[in-house]
């Protein structure tokens, strides 16, 4: 089984967000990520799965609390 993974700054610039909103959206959940230790990488075809769905809502709403 040959797969490639995609890095977080090659996603961000196929969503068209920067390395950072992509590095938050990661870590809150927000896409289907593969961790290795602590390198994130994302499968392609979950990615594009994911936009097909429209994404998904942040938890809680647009309005968040202040952490």
């Amino acid at each position: 089984m040959e797969k490639k993974l995609i890095t977080l700054v090659q996603c961000a610039e196929v969503i068209g967000v920067t390395y950072s909103r992509m590095a938050e959206l990661a870590r809150i959940g927000m896409v289907p990520v593969v961790r290795l230790g602590r390198q994130i990488r994302i499968d392609p075809d979950k990615l594009a799965a994911f936009i097909d769905q429209g994404g998904k809502p942040l938890p809680g709403g647009w309005r968040r609390e202040a952490r």
